[in-house]
């Protein structure tokens, strides 16, 4: 089994809308994805949920990222809060850092 690089995965994202709501994601790429997979195995939570923390440029918090088959990978929220402060809007591409959380 392998592990998760020591600071995480980063990658270039960009936000996007669940259907008309106000949830916001981005999409973990296909690779990192299954890296998480591979690393977690079946310890997930609710909904295939997994804990991590992410970092968007000065944010940092705790959330998880789910499952998603339409996807064909993690989706990842990102709150409101943390979209204002660092100045990200829908369709604008930003630097993420995730770090598997009680690993």
């Amino acid at each position: 089994m392998s592990s998760a690089p020591p600071g995480g995965w980063t990658f270039t994202a960009t936000i996007w809308r669940w259907k008309e709501g106000a949830w916001r994601f981005v999409t973990v790429p296909e690779d990192v994805s299954d890296d998480v997979d591979e690393l977690v195995g079946d310890a997930t939570g609710g909904f295939g949920s997994v804990r991590v923390e992410v970092t968007v440029g000065s944010s940092t918090w705790l959330t998880s990222l789910f499952p998603s088959t339409e996807q064909g990978a993690y989706i990842l929220p990102v709150k409101k809060a943390v979209r204002r402060a660092e100045g990200v809007g829908d369709d604008d591409p930003f630097e993420v850092t995730i770090r598997l959380v009680g690993r």
